[in-house]
């Protein structure tokens, strides 16, 4: 990996107006931001990783949680196409119906941005179909999977490797928020990216605090923090499913508004524990961690 392509960021959690000077995109672009997104500002690196999308070159971003990476991905499409609509379609868990009407429209030139799990990326016969609609660019989040180190959890992510192979003119963007200098060196290896830009945010983030206590009286702790962020968003994160559905019940009890949250749950049960949750109607979610990808509050 080349050191003279690793951008550091002073301030990952600052931001750039619009205003003020970035070279690397037009206007069109951050006009772009503004209509889909309603963002006015970027994040630090937001701008190079976009650009870097913009013009097809193989990119790693290191962000941390709420960095801001998913934008980088997104923007990139919406660009290129100009259009006055965007379709996004995630391709993991379809019936057939569904899956030939994604199909259709991918091949149609309406969807610029397709989501699909790594599974359904090396299903047999799917590298095939993509190479034959013209895809430009694929992104790769939660990058560290890729990586010897990061991989236990998700094995299709290390054969992703086979993304050049399968894809020789196509750009390949790898975006994770967990990633030492090692893993990332790993993810460009086995992604085999060409001259990358890597760009890597300031990971200090002066709004969190880490407290490591012993438990002594576990419900009697909770509510001694609840208390003090009475009204405020919190998650309680528990072992089991049992746990997080018996702390919930404790809660309500001592006049929180509290519901448990685990993978043993509807899929419209969970739904809609996280509607009330990011709608701000619910106050604390006592979950697994099946809870919390993508949650914004």
């Amino acid at each position: 990996m080349r050191t003279d392509s690793l951008i550091p960021a002073q301030d990952a959690h600052g931001s750039d107006a619009f205003g003020q000077d970035h070279p690397s995109l037009d206007a069109a672009v951050f006009d772009d931001i503004q209509r889909v997104w309603g963002f006015d500002t970027l994040r630090p690196l937001q701008a190079e990783a976009i650009a870097a999308g913009i013009a097809g070159r193989d990119s790693l971003v290191v962000m941390p949680t709420g960095g801001g990476k998913s934008l980088c991905y997104q923007v990139p499409p919406l660009a290129a196409a100009r259009a006055g609509d965007t379709r996004i379609d995630v391709c993991v868990s379809m019936t057939n119906e569904e899956r030939d009407d994604v199909r259709r429209a991918v091949r149609a030139g309406e969807v610029r941005l397709l989501f699909v799990s790594p599974e359904r990326l090396l299903a047999p016969g799917f590298d095939t179909w993509l190479g034959s609609v013209g895809v430009r660019a694929i992104a790769i989040d939660e990058a560290h999977c890729i990586s010897q180190w990061g991989h236990d959890f998700r094995p299709e992510y290390r054969q992703l490797k086979q993304l050049r192979r399968m894809f020789p003119g196509v750009s390949l963007h790898a975006c994770t928020a967990t990633a030492a200098p090692p893993v990332r060196d790993d993810i460009v290896a086995q992604l085999e990216l060409i001259d990358p830009l890597v760009l890597v945010g300031n990971f200090d983030r002066p709004n969190l605090i880490y407290r490591i206590e012993p438990r002594i009286d576990g419900r009697k702790q909770i509510l001694g923090v609840l208390e003090r962020h009475r009204g405020d968003a919190v998650i309680v994160y528990c072992m089991s499913r049992k746990e997080t559905e018996a702390i919930a019940e404790y809660l309500s009890k001592e006049k929180f508004n509290a519901a448990c949250y685990h993978a043993g749950m509807t899929s419209i049960q969970r739904s809609k524990v996280q509607e009330r949750f990011t709608a701000e109607k619910l106050d604390i979610v006592v979950a697994t961690v099946a809870f919390g990808m993508g949650i914004d509050r």
